[in-house]
């Protein structure tokens, strides 16, 4: 026997993937404990091998772009494989698209956070369309007569594929188109032109550098007016039935998120409605905006899960140097210090879908950057390190690791990178005192429970930053936050494996670094995949 194969870890299939422990708390505690059996039965179907297929296949076999049609027709449409048409049946099944704007049960948006989490961790590129349906709903209320007409079917759960009239079909997916070659997050520097037309519409010129989703039925676009930058609808079918102006020069060849198709659309006398004044265009997709940023947080929560399940999988099945490497310290401490991290983003992303059920609009106006900037970081620095628990077994395609990893830094890009996200903080602390107060109060909320968590929190009431400080300030505030969400509500061991390290200064700088006396074992026990 030369083939014998042994001591290799069994495929993670065939589990609950909403069986998390943090998740479900967070969910009845955040307004939504009616969600929890849907939230296992969406769970149970994620963590099934079929779905699993989907996410690869529409990963493998990428979308398409055709231009023409076999007679010459221009026709700008993006073939997908049926896989992904399957995640998206599922996603807007499920009420992941619009349909919290529709529900008027208490939590709505926490049970659409969560089913979110849950389902991205089987693939995360169909998740954009996903993610800026939902967040255009209140956008387009900027207009009321727009939003009359098409948000009954933004919030439909009905996933109707195909460039038809809108008011046609069971449902609609949206996107947008704000980026431009020239300009990328700094939006005024756009040069798409808008003009009206005497029938009340406008016409756009001009070329968008990131446009993902191409195939949505509607995009929210950004561009000149005569008074300045302005935010403007754009269906693909007009109204009559005939097709917009929406030539599509070309799909990006992107790092990651391959299933998704990310192209450069061309308007030349586009047809557009206005959304908001004219002028003032950041300021109404700014709320657009701020729902995608929240997406962010979440689904890079779920990315760091997703990628923490697959390592303790595999370390409780794979042996080495004479036993399970999970039961090994120097491992079982990066495990546990990776599932601390993943409990941490998972609090914070479900604390800030409690504030938009809740309107709790002062404290996400600082929170919701904070998150999307210091979650979104740990994503990649967390996923390889789990790659590595697998070895070379986690670096081939066979398995989920490379496509987690690959996915793992666009939701720092997505939305305002990084310093766009730090800025906006030092932003809101400058300008906004209220943002501020609220913040401090919800991390207050834990004071007295640990003292390094109340010696970060009264530091970061004595900090005066300049744009200098602006990546440290968000970090800390980050920080504080999370430490604040753990010391209330996870077990013992993981809030003080957290303020040990991540406030306390006692950690290294890797993952495996929790102190001596760490409970590791309970840790990783809670973390692990049911």
């Amino acid at each position: 026997m030369t083939h014998e194969v042994f001591n290799q870890a069994p495929p993670l299939v065939d589990y609950d993937v909403s069986a998390d422990a943090a998740l479900l708390a967070a969910v009845a505690r955040e307004g939504a404990p009616w969600a929890v059996g849907d939230l296992h039965r969406l769970g149970k179907l994620a963590g099934t091998a079929e779905p699993q297929r989907w996410a690869d296949e529409a990963n493998r076999y990428e979308p398409r772009l055709l231009t023409h049609d076999r007679y010459g027709h221009r026709v700008d449409e993006v073939e997908f494989h049926p896989s992904w048409h399957r995640l998206m049946e599922v996603a807007v099944a499920e009420g992941l698209a619009g349909a919290p704007w529709a529900d008027t049960r208490p939590g709505a948006h926490v049970a659409r956070a969560a089913g979110v989490f849950v389902w991205s961790q089987v693939e995360a590129g169909h998740i954009c369309p996903i993610s800026m349906t939902y967040a255009v709903v209140p956008a387009l209320r900027h207009n009321s007569d727009l939003s009359g007409v098409y948000e009954p079917l933004l919030t439909a759960k009905t996933y109707d594929f195909g460039l038809r009239t809108p008011t046609a079909k069971r449902g609609l997916i949206a996107g947008m188109g704000m980026t431009e070659k020239q300009g990328g997050s700094d939006v005024r520097a756009n040069t798409t032109k808008a003009e009206k037309s005497g029938d009340g519409t406008y016409r756009l010129t001009g070329h968008k550098w990131f446009t993902s989703a191409p195939m949505s039925d509607l995009f929210l676009v950004l561009a000149q007016a005569e008074s300045g930058l302005s935010c403007f609808l754009v269906p693909r079918v007009l109204p009559d039935g005939t097709r917009n102006v929406f030539r599509i020069q070309r799909l990006k060849d992107k790092l990651g998120n391959r299933s998704n198709a990310s192209s450069e659309p061309e308007f030349d006398g586009t047809t557009a409605w206005l959304v908001g004044p004219e002028g003032q265009g950041v300021r109404t997709i700014i709320e657009m905006v701020a729902m995608t940023r929240l997406d962010c947080v979440i689904g890079s929560a779920s990315g760091m899960r997703a990628a923490l399940s697959q390592a303790i999988h595999h370390t409780r099945h794979r042996s080495a140097f004479g036993g399970l490497l999970a039961d090994k310290p120097v491992m079982r401490n990066v495990l546990a210090d990776m599932a601390v991290e993943s409990e941490a983003a998972t609090l914070l992303a479900m604390r800030l879908a409690g504030a938009v059920d809740r309107g709790e609009q002062a404290f996400q106006r600082l929170a919701v950057a904070v998150g999307k900037f210091w979650v979104c970081k740990r994503q990649p620095v967390l996923v390889g390190e789990a790659l590595e628990c697998l070895g070379g077994n986690g670096y081939v395609e066979d398995s989920q690791m490379p496509r987690l990893y690959r996915d793992a830094p666009l939701n720092s890009i997505w939305e305002g990178s990084g310093n766009v996200q730090a800025l906006d903080v030092l932003r809101t602390l400058r300008k906004e005192p209220d943002a501020l107060a609220a913040f401090l109060a919800e991390a207050e909320t834990a004071a007295g429970a640990d003292r390094r968590l109340d010696a970060a929190v009264t530091a970061l009431k004595n900090e005066r930053p300049d744009e200098v400080d602006a990546r440290r300030v968000a970090e800390r505030l980050a920080l504080v936050l999370q430490g604040s969400l753990l010391v209330r509500h996870s077990p013992p061991e993981v809030a003080d494996a957290f303020c040990a390290t991540r406030l306390g200064g006692d950690w290294g700088h890797t993952f495996g670094t929790l102190p001596r006396g760490a409970d590791t074992t309970a840790i990783v026990d809670r973390a692990a995949p049911a």
